[in-house]
């Protein structure tokens, strides 16, 4: 069976080595001396004061699994939408080859709207860190099925000095026991296998109880209904990241604000 999760990471090596060439390791480090505090991506999460769930809700132009979502792309006034219709945070998706995505469109969120802003893309080197403070990221994301031990624990502690938050994702209880030795209390239990592409809103069933209590979770993909919500809130999960079945929407408005309340 193809492995796209290892194809897409074959692809960001050879990406991240030309982006070095564009600008050194050296020069994105003194750059990102200069940029603003994050707007603290976990802490949004936690504090969403009087909602029941914790939306990040995503914006993407395609993906492997959807194809093309949009002709047209404005990722600012998709994420205003949001916005105003109640959601904590905004992923946005910079992976240019298999989302259609680029930095820009990161950098246009950010400024459109208030929200801190997660950087969804394959982190698969210590430049990427730097690079993602360099975009006005507020957190990143980190795929255990991605990387080694070794190279997460590298990656974590430079997005700690960084002061951005990291959401770590994980897909089974290997990648979830690997995911506990490190730091960051945010876990994202991704209901999509990444190798396969195949959705089973079970795996964040299966794995909650594994998760000790201090942590905040996020269950991830598949989640199209207010039901699904209820059913994962029940087991103790209020945070969700959902972009897919908002985006396919006839009206993205309309549609986070069933999802949310419903």
């Amino acid at each position: 069976m193809k492995n796209i999760l290892e194809d897409i990471c074959n692809y960001k090596k050879l990406f991240v080595k030309q982006r070095k060439k564009l600008l050194s390791l050296s020069e994105i480090e003194k750059n990102c001396k200069i940029i603003d505090k994050p707007r603290g991506f976990h802490n949004a999460l936690k504090n969403s004061l009087g909602m029941k769930f914790k939306l990040i809700a995503e914006v993407k132009k395609a993906s492997p699994s959807a194809g093309l979502l949009f002709d047209t792309y404005k990722p600012g006034n998709i994420a205003k939408i949001y916005q105003k219709m109640g959601a904590s945070c905004i992923s946005i998706l910079t992976d240019e080859m298999y989302f259609k995505g680029h930095d820009d469109d990161l950098k246009e969120v950010r400024k459109c709207i208030k929200l801190p802003c997660l950087r969804k893309d394959f982190i698969i080197d210590p430049y990427q860190v730097f690079e993602s403070k360099l975009i006005g990221a507020d957190a990143i994301l980190l795929i255990m099925a991605a990387l080694e031990d070794n190279l997460a624990r590298e990656i974590e502690e430079i997005a700690i000095k960084l002061d951005l938050d990291i959401l770590i994702e994980v897909h089974d209880e290997n990648e979830l026991q690997r995911a506990l030795k490190l730091k960051s209390k945010l876990i994202g239990i991704n209901n999509r296998n990444l190798k396969t592409l195949q959705t089973d809103t079970s795996t964040t069933k299966k794995l909650v109880p594994l998760i000790p209590k201090d942590y905040t979770i996020v269950s991830e993909s598949g989640l199209k209904r207010n039901s699904d919500l209820d059913e994962l809130y029940e087991i103790g999960v209020k945070c969700f990241l959902i972009g897919e079945s908002l985006l396919k929407s006839d009206s993205i408005a309309d549609a986070t604000k069933n999802i949310l309340y419903s």
